[in-house]
């Protein structure tokens, strides 16, 4: 893939579209072959990890940290998370988990996004933000990698029907 492009991973459900991501984030081995990249890359799936005990905001920041992201923020208004600063993370509901999640994956900086079902959970309004935020993302030279049974309108994107590998 090259920058400002994506791909979207499709299948039923239990085909390999979540592994897939996994192997692609280095946390899987493949069955066989290679695997090569260049830039470093981000995984939003269903674990955000974000310390449920915390507010929101300090559970963001402690990974901003580490990513020396300085507009958390910006972030958090784009994902309308700032209402829910103080609010522990485990009391989230799932959107608001689900946005958290890529308020996280934004303040990496990565180039490379793996993006396992990003809108599933999520009102209208908050899928509009996401697949704007994506759109955003290969506008600027990024590349994402999304499994979702959900369509992105934001920017065109090849499609891999996993059904057809398997055998």
């Amino acid at each position: 893939m090259e920058p400002g492009e994506a791909v979207h991973i499709a299948g039923p459900n239990g085909i390999g579209k979540s592994s897939l991501l996994r192997i692609l984030a280095g946390l899987l081995r493949p069955y066989s072959g290679t695997l090569e990249r260049e830039g470093a890359l981000g995984l939003m799936d269903e674990r955000p990890a974000l310390d449920g005990t915390m507010p929101l905001e300090r559970a963001l920041a402690f990974w901003a940290d580490i990513d020396r992201a300085s507009d958390l923020e910006r972030i958090m208004n784009s994902l309308d998370l700032a209402d829910l600063a103080d609010v522990p993370v485990r009391f989230l509901s799932t959107g608001q988990r689900k946005r958290a999640a890529m308020a996280r994956l934004i303040a990496q900086s990565a180039p490379i996004w793996l993006l396992d079902e990003p809108l599933s959970g999520l009102d209208e309004a908050s899928r509009g933000r996401v697949d704007g935020l994506v759109g955003n993302h290969l506008a600027g030279g990024g590349i994402a990698v999304i499994a979702s049974h959900q369509p992105f309108a934001s920017a065109p994107m090849r499609t891999v029907h996993l059904a057809e590998f398997a055998q």
